[in-house]
This record gives structure tokens, sequence and C-alpha cells, in this order.
């Protein structure tokens, strides 16, 4: 059986709607409504031991619902569910002695306490021996330069030293299995790039299992061999990151910003998406038209002040997956 098994996933919410203002406050109070929400629908997907998959789509997708239901913190309204040989909501203590869990807008070490007693809180709840938890604890600050960091309260901490402090804290029990919910959220450079590497080193030296949800295409690019969209509760792909990458991932954005008002361009394999003033968004493929070539062909013929390249937007993924599946906006 693979180490991460999902079948037929759905989870549904009722959420309480009323008019805006004073008035509407008044008339929920008399005479409540709800709508329900179909958060996850028929989710199905497996994880060997030592994989890393890249879970991505837009906000309200389902990422983060799948995330708590495979961490033991939700129960799922239908389908099954098996972590590590159980289901994390039927025996939970056994469940997260077993898995790591890092979600970018939370934390569970102590705000107020320095981060080492927050590391040793931690030991005593997970039961771990003296020599084991010291090994784990002495590697993993290593790993992630946490050594300065270790009698600062939490509280005092930039968000990259809290992400790289909240990592370390949800392995220092060896879990086989980690799960990481928008880790690089807010992050700068830098501090994205010390995260992606010790997520890349804990998966291919340790065999960690992975599961990565972001809204950043390039922590995708950089860590995940295989990658699963979704949208709107569904699984819209799940194919290794080439080939997205050579399908509706292949396009790439050119934004250029000219000396003077932006011209007409004219080029194979060159779409405008759009114009203002002096600058021009334009799309490509870089299989048909590499960016050097392209970026020399308009640099010969204009006066260009700045230009650079970048992915879409993860919500431009999304919708060009509902075109070519021809699924419509819920």
């Amino acid at each position: 059986m693979p180490q991460i098994l999902v079948e037929d996933l759905a989870k549904t919410y009722r959420v309480a709607e009323r008019d805006p203002g004073l008035l509407g406050a008044v008339k929920g109070l008399v005479h409540r409504r709800h709508r329900t929400v179909e958060a996850l629908r028929d989710v199905s997907f497996s994880l060997e031991a030592g994989e890393l998959l890249g879970f991505i789509g837009p906000n309200g997708a389902g990422k983060s619902t799948t995330i708590k239901i495979l961490s033991g913190i939700l129960k799922p309204d239908g389908g099954r569910v098996v972590v590590n040989g159980r289901a994390p909501f039927d025996d939970r203590i056994a469940h997260v002695a077993e898995i790591g869990v890092v979600f970018g807008q939370r934390t569970q070490l102590w705000w107020d306490l320095p981060i080492a007693d927050g590391f040793d809180l931690l030991r005593d709840i997970y039961r771990l021996a003296p020599e084991r938890y010291r090994r784990n604890r002495d590697e993993l600050v290593a790993l992630l330069r946490l050594e300065r960091l270790l009698d600062q309260p939490v509280r005092q901490l930039s968000l990259g030293q809290r992400m790289r402090a909240e990592i370390a804290a949800a392995l220092l029990h060896e879990p086989p299995v980690l799960f990481l919910d928008e880790p690089t959220i807010g992050l700068d450079a830098p501090s994205k790039l010390a995260v992606r590497e010790v997520v890349k080193r804990l998966n291919r030296e340790r065999g960690v299992t992975v599961l990565l949800t972001t809204h950043d295409m390039h922590d995708i690019e950089a860590l995940a061999q295989r990658v699963i969209v979704i949208g709107h509760g569904r699984v819209l792909a799940d194919s290794p990151f080439e080939a997205l990458r050579a399908g509706v991932l292949a396009e790439r954005r050119l934004f250029v910003d000219f000396a003077h008002e932006a011209p007409d361009i004219a080029l194979e394999g060159v779409q405008v998406r759009g114009r203002e003033g002096h600058s021009l968004e334009l799309a490509f493929d870089p299989a048909r038209t590499p960016a050097p070539a392209l970026i020399a062909a308009i640099a010969a013929e204009h006066a260009v002040v700045d230009i650079h390249v970048e992915q879409p937007a993860i919500e431009e993924v999304i919708a060009r997956f509902y075109d070519l599946h021809g699924a419509a906006e819920a």
C-alpha cells in the first residue's frame, strides 16, 4: 500500500450568510441563511514513500482542507484516507507521532518562549528519549542555521527565521511524512531559498515523504517531482512536473519598458497580452522562441529601459486547465 492513499475524498462546509449593514446583522439574528460550500469533491491520489508532491491551486481550491484531513485535524464527509497504514482521524495520537506539519500562517512554537524552550516542550510532548532528542535537535539546528536564534523568543524572530524554526520543530521526532502548507508565503528571496534547500535535503537524504502546497511556481520548479493541480475542490491534473511544464506551464511572460511609447511588436510565436504607456506584456513559448533571442530581437529595434521574464500567475494556469477540460467556473 502507498504511504499516503486518498480515495474519493469529499468535504463540505455550511457557511452563514447575511445581508450587509446593520439591518442585515439584525435580520441575521432572527433568520439565519446558510449555503453549502463544496471544498473537496472526489479527490483521489497516492504517494509512495520518499515522494515529493507539489499541490497547487488558487485560494479556495481545497489545498489546506486536504492537508488538514491528512493531518487528522478535519474529518472528511466521504471517501477514504490512509496515512502510514491508518486513518488519520481514527487514532490521532498515534498518527501525529508519525507526521510533521508546518502551516505558513500558524505556529506550533510558543510565542513568548525562546526556541530552545519550545523544542524542549515538544520533546516532552512526543516523549523522545534524551539521546535521540539531542541528536535530532543538534542536526536540525545546524541544518537550518538556528544556532544564534535558540535563546530568542519566537515573537522576536523574522518571518524567515520563524519558518526555519517551525520546520525544525516539525521534524524533531523524525516523522517519515511532512506536510507543508504554504511554507514560503511572505518570505523574502534568501529565506525562500533556504527553506527550499532544507526541504530538498530532507527528501533526498532522509527519504522524508513531502506534500507541499504553494502559490509559488518557483517552489514547485525547485522541489516537486510530481504535481497535482486542484481547482474548486477537484483534481484537474496529476503528472510529473516536466510533463506539466511542457504543457500549460510552458508559456512565459516578457515585460518590457521602453524609452518611448510602447511600439507594435509583430514577432512569430509572440502575443501582446498587455499595453500601457511605455510598457508591454508579451506571451511566448520558450521552447519555440527562446527568451534570449526574443530579448535580442526587441532590443535591436527599440530603446529598452527595463526587461524581465516571469511565469504566468497560478490563477491563469488554473483558468487554462478549466478551458482545456471544459469545466465551468463555480
